[in-house]
């Protein structure tokens, strides 16, 4: 979620002889790798910027998708076959599960071409180019501002991009950099014909599960297969059993050979949002009020639906996908805080900013920001809080509220217009959503969350539902025994019969009402006042950074904005706290000292136990005869890094990306090279899970595997 503490994108390195950025540090933009360059030679690549991205000829970016909007995804054969993370692919692995078909336990590998599974609404996303259009944004806007401006600004993009796909099967979208101050559009490929090819167990792909989640060592085989499929033209196109797998302008070789400490390695991918430059007062609040408020929601929510899923396994399969999206970032708040504490980034910020004032003194445009940032900062943060709890509790995890609030835009007043197609719409939206609903599980989740709300928001931020109640479990239990919005059948019925009075009386529907409070709240008390603020902020964050490129020598990379972004580093270990030092890889060693039939996180399937106990590595083991698992590296990475490929100095693929170290969650807002690492699973192990666990060859004789 975003939070609305402001982003400075300036130097990490603030002093008045302007230290520069670290070399490992940041996200770059593909198409300004020349910036670079010099910098990743001297660290061992062997390409040039141009092999990495080219409007000319393949590159690099040419195997790398945007897998569904959001992870990252790699082809690594020239059938469009498609490797990303067994998370990343998770969402599709359970629509296709059942009881009687459990894929999430038992894996899924695709036979032949025509049992590769369609995905509906999954899809795969090239960069066909790059082009900076910051001049044709900005032109002659000096002086404007709000409203008129952003209108001018939009109309601008919206130009640009309809011009930039005209008579074309393209699409385009404009975003801004550094604060408004540049704008890059993207002209993409859409593909929408992807399918399931393989997926190992979640015993695999999950091991550690919530456990492990988040932290180094590692051993899990986070990784999933999918195929683009296309027309007879090699075009994009609709679902339809005549299509054909792609044929890619450019797909990844896989590395054998391995890896050694000290190996160039980069990422390539779609990092989502980082908030590397907040100032000391942003880090604070998120440290000490915001992140505690969010870890306390999540974690009430989790400790439910831990218990029923283990209680059922139709809840299991239900929730699977819900309960490891909530888990995600619930631990990853505890690691940021940890790292933040750790490495005393308030400390270091403060002393960036003392550095600051100096740098910029005299300087009447930028000398005064940042107490000007540090009052709209302290205003903003109620609405800060309160906004989050509105999108944590009632928009995120109360369901049937969440049902509730789809109706939303169909009542107008007293007026209701509904056409077959809107009917439609709303029938496969009930059905989805009560395919992975627990009526007993979301209740038990509204009674507690809704006490949490009550507790810690206040006045004019608390529904008036929640103000009278002083019996939470009473008006919940009478909620879900007597809303329409709890009964599939009825609701169906209901949109079905197309009878227009008794729709529009869902509006008394008490899940309905529920949600009309919860929403107007949110809409007249929270939404006005907090985007004012942000308006404002932006125009201070927009002079700040302005400033620091002025006035302080350096490189500076955008903060991560979902926009393809290439990260490098080495393959390196790191030493986390006194005593404690990890090294840069593990191996199946590991994952059967880990083994624990009796624990969920750690049990593992019969096969793969006796695989390993035999050492049945073929000629995907290490030199020393042993079987790599996942290795560490210094890429600069976050949330859409996942299924990132990690490349090698001669561009060949060595590993996915996965996860961070547990205190490098904190890299999203303070990159501290001493505690942060990506961690991705090797390569070759996933090979081995294919080839010798699967005995899914005909996959593995379509990768194109280098030895050298």
């Amino acid at each position: 979620m975003k939070s609305r503490i402001k982003i400075l994108t300036l130097s990490i390195l603030i002093s008045i002889s302007s230290i520069q950025l670290q070399a490992k540090e940041g996200m770059w933009l593909p198409i300004l790798l020349k910036s670079i360059e010099g910098d990743m030679k001297s660290m061992g690549l062997k390409l040039s910027a141009e092999d990495i991205y080219s409007i000319n000829q393949s590159s690099l970016k040419d195997a790398v998708i945007s897998f569904g909007g959001f992870c990252t995804g790699e082809i690594i054969s020239d059938q469009g076959l498609i490797l990303t993370n067994h998370h990343c692919g998770y969402r599709s692995i359970q629509s296709h599960s059942s009881v009687e078909n459990d894929y999430l336990t038992d894996g899924y590998w695709a036979k032949s071409l025509k049992d590769e599974l369609h995905n509906e609404g999954l899809t795969a996303t090239f960069i066909v180019r790059m082009e900076d259009v910051t001049d044709a944004i900005l032109q002659d806007l000096a002086g404007l501002a709000g409203k008129e401006r952003e209108e001018i600004i939009k109309n601008r993009m919206d130009s640009l991009t309809n011009l930039a796909t005209e008579d074309t099967h393209y699409e385009a979208y404009i975003r801004p950099f550094y604060y408004g101050k540049e704008y890059y559009m993207f002209v993409t490929e859409v593909f929408k014909d992807v399918r399931m090819v393989g997926a190992p167990p979640s015993a695999i792909g999950k091991f550690g599960g919530d456990t492990d989640n988040w932290s180094w060592p590692r051993h899990t085989g986070d990784f999933s297969l999918f195929r683009i499929y296309a027309d007879s033209n090699n075009l994009p196109a609709d679902y339809s059993e005549n299509n054909v797998p792609y044929k890619p302008r450019h797909h990844l070789p896989i590395s054998t050979k391995g890896i050694q400490e000290g190996d160039f390695t980069m990422v390539f991918g779609f990092p989502g949002t980082t908030d590397e430059y907040l100032t000391s007062d942003a880090i604070r609040y998120i440290k000490e009020e915001l992140n505690p408020a969010r870890i306390a929601v999540r974690e009430a929510a989790l400790e439910i639906m831990d218990k029923q899923m283990k209680a059922s396994d139709k809840v299991r399969i239900q929730y699977a996908s819900k309960y490891a999206s909530a888990s995600n970032y619930w631990k990853k708040w505890i690691g940021e805080n940890r790292g933040l504490q750790a490495s005393n980034a308030i400390g270091k910020k403060e002393k960036e900013e003392a550095a600051y004032r100096k740098a910029v003194a005299g300087q009447s445009d930028y000398e005064g920001l940042l107490a000007a940032l540090e009052q709209e900062q302290s205003a903003i943060e109620p609405y800060t809080m309160a906004r989050n709890y509105f999108i944590e509790i009632p928009y995120r995890r109360l369901e049937i509220i969440n049902l509730a609030s789809r109706f939303r835009t169909w009542f107008k007043e007293d007026t209701f217009e509904l056409s077959d197609d809107e009917k439609d719409k709303m029938k496969k939206r009930i059905e989805s959503h009560f395919k992975d609903f627990d009526s007993t599980t979301d209740s038990l989740i509204a009674i507690e969350l809704m006490q949490i709300y009550k507790r810690d928001m206040k006045g004019d931020f608390l529904p008036e539902f929640l103000s009278n109640s002083d019996d939470m479990g009473a008006l919940v239990s009478d909620l879900y025994a007597n809303s329409l919005f709890n009964d599939r059948e009825a609701l169906t019925q209901l949109i079905d019969s197309g009878k227009t009075e008794e729709i529009i009386a869902l509006q008394n529907d008490k899940a309905f009402v529920y949600m009309k409070q919860f929403w107007d709240v949110y809409y007249e008390m929270i939404k006005p006042d907090y985007d004012s603020l942000d308006h404002r902020l932006d125009s201070l964050y927009g002079l700040y950074v302005e400033g620091m490129r002025k006035y302080v020598d350096g490189k500076y990379y955008p903060n991560a904005n979902s926009t393809l972004r290439l990260a490098y580093g080495k393959v390196e270990d790191y030493d986390p706290r006194d005593g404690v030092e990890y090294d840069f890889f593990t191996t199946t060693n590991g994952i059967l000292e880990k083994y624990d039939p009796t624990n969920v996180d750690f049990d593992l399937p019969e096969r793969l136990v006796e695989l390993i106990q035999n050492s049945d590595y073929g000629d995907y083991a290490d030199k020393d005869g042993s079987m790599r698992v996942c290795f560490i590296a210094s890429n600069h990475t976050t949330g859409g890094n996942s299924g990132s490929p990690v490349i090698n100095a001669k561009g060949q693929l060595i590993g996915l990306n996965f996860d961070r170290n547990w205190e490098g969650t904190m890299s999203d807002i303070n990159y501290d090279i001493n505690l942060c690492r990506n961690i991705s699973v090797d390569i070759r192990y996933v090979l081995w899970v294919v080839d010798k666990f699967a005995g899914a060859q005909r996959l593995i004789d379509e990768m194109e595997l280098v030895a050298k």
